[in-house]
């Protein structure tokens, strides 16, 4: 039975899920394509991810194809209640709500794979862990996963390293047709459409820290170039930070770039990358923000113990004033910018990332059964096929190689 707060905002909801779909030809021919086929008949599919209306019409893409949908959000303050009551009126179970406590969080991830799951679509890999600690018995009847972000993907890598993971999961946030575009393209505008919506202030001529520079900081930081700001990269890898430097940004250690920031965001998918011994170096007035995963990235638990006052300084964003007088402030409390303050990645970017995930969720069903590595990377024709599907879209067509060609680079071996 589901539980959502918001019922009665469903024909919003459907506004907004009918928006996206107008805008995301992939997934339509996908659900077209499930319709007929029906890969999914009789199996449940339990799914966290950011529960706006994109993320919605993958789940009705799957419906589409026979699966019982169980749903939940990968972020307390990411849900959009109408969007959830819309997809409760469709006859999906919906167990979200925006501005749930952790408690009500976790307990509705609980909910979510009590189901008995077949298929797991997790964001961040709270479903695949809270089934490993607390629902082992249910394991057995899970064919296997996808996983949409990096820090899913680090957190399923590191049990398999364990040789804890027990069933196959497919690293969709690893395929070329999503971190390429959704964590770059995707995050670079999501995360300023965020920032901007919630401030209301100008960007250009301001200096901002991006702290982190894989695909997702390298999309923040290009972004903001484009907006006219001087951009600071922090890094502990030694080759992203040549790459920031010959990309024509500063580099330097947080120390440093503390002192020197008017918005600073974290995109690095670790904890602890702005402490309190960095609020107490920045300027009167900074803005600090996080487009990681989790709300670990800025330390907010820090701040405020530290701050010697505290206020809402405007809708989702928290002013706070430290001993040395100054005044820093947060965003969304320190959780996904991008989602907590706006309504995440563009609906043509999330078109490609959500076709894999809907792909990837077949494939497995497909080989069911059979002998599949715990780890399994985005097969190359789903990727491909997403690619040509995404071209098609736009009405742009490519060459391909003569068996002249194919001879001559690949000496006969591409079939």
């Amino acid at each position: 039975m589901s539980e959502i707060k918001k019922p009665d905002t469903w024909a919003e909801g459907r506004r907004k899920i009918d928006w996206v779909r107008a805008n995301m030809p992939l997934l339509n021919r996908i659900e077209k394509k499930f319709k007929e086929e029906r890969p999914f008949e009789g199996l449940k599919i339990a799914l966290s991810i950011h529960l706006e209306a994109k993320t919605a019409y993958l789940c009705e893409t799957l419906a589409a194809g026979g699966a019982r949908m169980y749903v939940t959000g990968s972020n307390p303050l990411s849900t959009q209640d109408d969007v959830a009551a819309a997809l409760v009126r469709e006859g999906l179970e919906v167990f979200a709500w925006y501005g749930c406590s952790e408690q009500e969080y976790m307990d509705n991830i609980r909910k979510v794979v009590s189901c008995g799951p077949n298929i797991i679509i997790d964001d961040g890999g709270d479903l695949v862990h809270t089934l490993h600690t607390e629902l082992p018995e249910l394991i057995p009847g899970i064919i296997g996963g996808c996983e949409e972000t990096t820090t899913g993907v680090m957190r399923l890598e590191a049990m398999a390293r364990e040789g804890e993971l027990r069933f196959p999961m497919v690293l969709v946030n690893n395929a070329k047709c999503k971190y390429l575009f959704d964590n770059r393209y995707g995050t670079g505008q999501s995360v300023w459409n965020g920032i901007n919506r919630t401030t209301n202030l100008i960007v250009a001529g301001k200096n901002v820290v991006v702290a982190g520079y894989g695909w997702c900081g390298k999309g923040v930081a290009m972004r903001a170039k484009g907006l006219g700001a001087s951009v600071i990269v922090t890094e502990v890898d030694p080759v992203k930070a040549i790459e920031a430097v010959m990309d024509g940004f500063k580099v330097m250690p947080m120390d440093r770039a503390a002192e020197l920031g008017d918005i600073f965001v974290t995109v690095t998918g670790c904890k602890d990358v702005i402490t309190p011994a960095h609020f107490l170096k920045m300027k009167d007035g900074a803005i600090c923000c996080n487009a990681g995963h989790f709300d670990c990235e800025v330390d907010v638990h820090g701040i405020k113990a530290m701050a010697v006052e505290s206020w809402v300084a405007r809708n989702n964003i928290m002013g706070y004033r430290l001993s040395n007088g100054r005044s820093v402030f947060i965003l969304a409390e320190g959780r996904l910018v991008n989602l907590a303050s706006g309504d995440g990645h563009p609906a043509e970017i999330m078109d490609m990332s959500f076709a894999i995930q809907a792909l990837s969720a077949r494939y497995l069903v497909r080989h069911r059964g059979e002998d599949l590595p715990r780890i399994i990377s985005v097969p190359e024709e789903i990727d491909s096929e997403v690619a040509h599907m995404k071209l098609e879209s736009w009405g742009t067509g490519i060459d391909t190689l003569t068996p002249e060609q194919q001879e001559y680079l690949y000496g006969g071996h591409l079939q």
